[in-house]
């Protein structure tokens, strides 16, 4: 039945239901609503895209796409929703003060131009822009990494509605049709280093999560997905972090799960009480959390390596304790990349580097133990599977293509001419990969 419905073209099914809310449960597995995808495990349950490509095979459309962001589009039926920040002209005098100066390893300088917040809807037949917004154009007040952008967090939408995060700029939302229905500012964020914001908002049911780690002043906050009005604001003990929540149900409770450079926690939904935590992990949290529906993983691999293993079932903070499910220190974990959770198979990337790490989920046993893929130097972009597949594409445009299993078995390398740091995102027999210039629909059909 799930080969007869990719057949028939699963972008066409859900763009035919497009409006009904009742059915997102079923609409959110043939689209890719989030950032990790419809079970934020970075899996596509009825995907099955091709395994080969290049710039002139399997290339159903490519569209440069204006501005510069390293933000992973989502998808919604026929439309694909993206933003960037595109830099203008228009420039501000900075105070000559010394004080004023930004210090940081990367010599990461106070931006002088206006830059416009762009969010977007592509075409998914034909690459076609079919609106573009201006949520807000200012003057960024801190700079960002090299390597990333002023636009780095994934929108999300529930069938209704788009909810995008400019961080410092903004959160705002619009119906599909690109109409802006509220906005909210939350304030001006203080970043490690000053490499930049990049945590994607949540929505659930009626409520939008946003989670705001920075060095001044951290909090996680629920926001009415109606109106944007405050439900209610948990302050948070934490440094920057980059990771996207992730909200799970739980024998009748519904769990707020955050990565955090000091610990992991689980807040109430309903509330903002904290469920539970757990310490351990290591400077710049990134990875987001996947979960099994029974335990939470979270990792990162900045400056040491964390990796535990939680039961949703935890309440109070377990710290050390043997209510952990198991726990590794070992190398291996990722800096940026998120996990790919594909059954009982947890996969990662070392740091930032194409070494490739999978353990059985139930157990924390290695199946592949940092083995070197071959072709992959560098990577940001989280992996993502599909059809007992996993698709890895490194920063310089190489994509690997790899079975599901106990061993290493590429079936295939694809390259592309663009560099990405954005991840892929699977609906239907297609891959969307979004380039530094250009965002393509990889199909065979």
């Amino acid at each position: 039945m799930k080969r007869i419905a990719l057949s028939l073209g699963l972008w066409f099914v859900a763009a035919v239901a497009w409006g009904a809310s009742d059915d997102f449960p079923t609409l959110k597995l043939q689209n890719w609503h989030q950032w990790r995808g419809p079970l934020a495990t970075g899996v596509a349950p009825l995907g099955n895209p091709p395994t080969t490509w290049d710039e002139n095979t399997n290339i159903k459309w490519k569209a440069k796409i204006p501005g510069k962001s390293t933000a992973t589009p989502i998808v919604w039926g026929d439309q694909i929703f993206l933003i960037t920040a595109i830099k203008t002209d228009r420039q501000i005098e900075l105070p000559p003060a010394a004080a004023d100066a930004p210090k940081n390893p990367f010599n990461i300088q106070r931006p002088k131009n206006f830059y416009q917040f762009v969010v977007m809807s592509v075409d998914r037949r034909t690459g076609e822009t079919r609106w573009q917004q201006i949520a807000k154009e200012e003057v960024p007040h801190e700079g960002h990494h090299p390597d990333g952008s002023f636009a780095s967090a994934s929108a999300m939408t529930d069938g209704k509605q788009i909810y995008v995060s400019f961080g410092s700029r903004g959160v705002y939302c619009y119906d599909l049709q690109g109409n802006q229905k509220w906005s909210r500012d939350l304030g001006k964020m203080t970043i490690y280093n000053s490499f930049g914001e990049g945590t994607s908002p949540v929505v659930h049911g009626d409520s939008v999560i946003v989670n705001w780690d920075h060095q001044g002043g951290s909090f996680i906050t629920l926001l009415d997905a109606t109106t944007g009005e405050t439900k209610w604001k948990v302050d948070r003990e934490e440094n920057t972090s980059w990771a996207t929540p992730l909200v799970m149900d739980h024998n009748g409770r519904t769990q707020v799960i955050v990565n955090g450079t000091k610990r992991v926690r689980s807040y109430d939904l309903n509330s903002g009480e904290v469920i539970w935590e757990c310490g351990g992990q290591v400077l710049a949290a990134i990875p987001c959390p996947v979960s099994d529906g029974q335990l939470a993983f979270a990792m990162t691999g900045y400056t040491g390596n964390a990796l535990y293993a939680i039961p949703l079932d935890s309440t109070g903070d377990i710290t050390d304790t043997d209510k952990i499910a198991w726990k590794r220190k070992d190398p291996g974990t990722p800096y940026v990349p998120s996990p790919l959770l594909y059954g009982d198979l947890l996969y990662f990337t070392g740091s930032n580097r194409g070494i490739l790490s999978c353990l059985n989920a139930k157990t924390g046993e290695p199946v592949i133990d940092r083995k070197r893929l071959e072709g992959i130097a560098n990577i940001y972009a989280s992996p993502v599977g599909a059809a007992d597949r996993i698709y890895l594409t490194s920063r310089d445009g190489t994509t690997l293509v790899i079975k599901k299993g106990p061993e290493l078995e590429i079936l295939s390398t694809n390259k592309l001419d663009d560099g990405f740091e954005a991840s892929g995102v699977i609906v239907g027999s297609q891959i969307f990969l979004r380039g530094r210039e250009n965002l393509y629909c990889i199909s065979a059909e």
